[in-house]
């Protein structure tokens, strides 16, 4: 039996690629004459560089970027020929953040770009995800040269002195440079489906600022570019999909490049199974998330997906209408407090089970 192992991470405790390793190896105790092939994922947030690295080799540029909150931390842009590959968390990830997100900026997205476009790139593909701010991509337009009568650079916070912005500097940085936002989701700026609304929470603004936030983002947007900020997309990464499509930048789900890159159509034909998984397997992955995009290709291929998760937080009717066609969870078999303690050991032993029921 040919089984192709496609996850994501599983955000907090493994990569794609440790959690591809860790699902083989317990598949292998279970079925060790299935040929397994294994594609780790990624969908513009965590592991985007390193997931397009290891399909497209190239040349990693090592860097150094401004934070969220001013310290300088280590970032990488991947170089296949004068294409540049950029993943935002490794500037602005939640695990960079020390305190709301209405204070941190996403400046140092910006100092990614302008590295690969001094290095060269006339490609820049952004990855969008895993984003810990919430700044509309003010911080981007700021690093690139935006300019405004207020204050850039400070996070959603100090937005609220901006009343015009000039994009003309930052574009004309970007001169004969395409730009592509590789989002993990849909959604606008602002409103009910906003990044502030959906995401503001996950990212430490409390729940009696959500409207304020959101509201600051409005009229950031209205002295920026109204109707950008309206489109699939502009809300991703806290608003630096916003940030990139005003630059002129068009949009591509982060899911359907790297699944192209790593030739997961072709390679779901030749198998008779896709697995794939994440770390939380709810009704959100529908928008833009690995586990509907890999389910997508496996139903284009007539093959039969499942998937394998930290934990599964949707019932079989949701789960079909992902097209998984069985979701197991890693903390219903051995428990939250194992699951986090040995995070490879757990999901390869829930493989080995898995592979009970559906190898031949």
């Amino acid at each position: 039996m040919r089984v192709l192992i496609a996850p994501d991470k599983f955000a907090g405790t493994l990569t794609a690629v440790e959690a591809c390793d860790a699902i083989a190896e317990g598949w292998a105790r279970r079925a060790p004459d299935d040929a397994l092939d294994l594609a780790p994922m990624a969908d513009g947030g965590p592991g985007f560089v390193d997931v397009l690295h290891a399909a497209l080799g190239g040349e990693l540029l090592a860097i150094t970027v401004e934070a969220p909150h001013g310290e300088r931390v280590p970032a990488t842009v991947l170089f296949v020929e004068d294409v540049a590959y950029i993943e935002t968390a490794q500037a602005v990830g939640l695990h960079l953040m020390d305190g709301g997100a209405e204070f941190g900026d996403s400046f140092g997205v910006g100092e990614q770009i302008v590295a690969a476009v001094e290095s060269g790139a006339r490609k820049v593909v952004v990855g969008l995800g895993g984003s810990g701010t919430n700044d509309g991509g003010a911080g981007v337009l700021a690093a690139l040269g935006a300019t405004s009568d207020g204050i850039l650079d400070s996070g959603a916070i100090a937005l609220d002195t901006v009343t015009t912005v000039d994009l003309g500097p930052a574009r004309e940085r970007l001169a004969g440079v395409e730009l592509v936002a590789a989002t993990d989701v849909d959604n606008p700026l602002t409103g009910l489906f906003g990044a502030t609304k959906t995401f503001g929470p996950q990212k430490g603004i409390e729940e009696d600022r959500i409207v304020e936030i959101d509201g600051v983002l409005e009229r950031f947007a209205a002295a920026t570019d109204r109707r950008t900020s309206l489109e699939k997309g502009a809300g991703a990464a806290g608003g630096i999909g916003f940030a990139l499509l005003a630059l002129g930048a068009t949009r591509e789900p982060g899911i359907a490049l790297v699944a192209e890159h790593v030739r997961l159509a072709e390679r779901a034909r030749a198998a008779d199974l896709v697995v794939t998984g994440e770390g939380a397997f709810d009704f959100s992955s529908r928008s833009g998330k690995v586990p509907y995009g890999v389910a997508e290709i496996a139903a284009d291929a007539l093959r039969p997906c499942i998937a394998l998760a930290g934990q599964v937080l949707v019932g079989s009717r949701e789960m079909r209408a992902l097209g998984i066609e069985s979701a197991y969870s890693l903390v219903d078999l051995v428990g939250e407090e194992r699951a986090f303690a040995d995070p490879a050991g757990s999901l390869a032993d829930l493989a080995e089970r898995t592979a009970r029921t559906w190898s031949r």
